[in-house]
């Protein structure tokens, strides 16, 4: 069923995300409290609530979105091209940008959305942004009423598991695993919150997010067993 998906009707996705305040005393007495609550048992007693909330950023209710990566394969004949763009700045902007993209090209039930964890992280948090910042839903992240098979999501790390439900692969291990040579990046996911808030350095997290985005895309060829894209069939726009 892989072989027969059209790669152009693809978009690949990856999303940056931070803690919505840089601090965790800069959340008002109630947000504070709830935090506690939500994380009691990721924290146990090994951490305070204080000390936790550097991972603020995986959780929608308490973090924000400050990059989203898109990548989409385009062909003209025997020529490949695989297109990256961004959306960055404020939160708001960035969900309405990438609503804005999805209605305008990848708005049928031909297209699809990819990314590795997605279903468990990416598709989830813009869902629930765009809730919280009054966005209304696009068909593609409206899972509402929609039976799974109509789902328009893929997963690079789902289908790895190949059924194994407890199985987590990292993107990074499986484009080890699978000969995927490793992009030159200068951080990991655990970096963006300083690189946002103390740096200030947002060019830095587009690169990184771009690059998971091509990654994830190098992936899903290598599972189809295709050949890998070149440095330039990549491009910027």
């Amino acid at each position: 069923m892989l072989y027969k998906l059209n790669l152009e009707h693809i978009l690949f996705l990856d999303i940056e995300t931070v803690p919505q305040q840089q601090h965790f005393t800069d959340l008002d007495e109630t947000a504070q409290l709830l935090w506690e609550q939500k994380t009691q048992y990721k924290r146990k007693d090994e951490f305070t609530a204080e000390e936790f909330y550097d991972r603020a950023g995986i959780w929608a209710e308490f973090g924000k979105i400050v990059c989203i990566s898109v990548g989409y394969f385009n062909s003209k004949g025997d020529l490949r091209t695989f297109r990256i763009t961004s959306f960055y700045g404020e939160e708001i902007q960035i969900l309405k940008q990438f609503k804005q993209l999805l209605k305008d090209h990848f708005s049928q039930v031909k297209h699809l959305l990819c990314a590795h964890n997605g279903k468990e992280f990416d598709f989830p948090y813009i869902a629930r942004r765009m809730v919280i910042n009054g966005i209304n839903l696009p068909y593609k992240l409206d899972l509402f009423g929609k039976k799974p098979w109509e789902v328009p999501h893929l997963d690079t790390m789902e289908l790895w598991k190949f059924g194994d439900y407890k199985h987590y692969t990292s993107l990074k291990l499986l484009a080890h695993v699978l000969g995927i040579p490793s992009p030159k990046d200068d951080m990991d996911g655990s970096m963006v919150k300083d690189v946002f808030y103390k740096e200030n350095d947002i060019d830095r997290i587009i690169t990184y997010c771009e690059l998971d985005v091509v990654t994830t895309a190098q992936v899903f060829l290598r599972l189809r067993n295709e050949e890998l894209l070149a440095d330039e069939e990549i491009k910027k726009v």
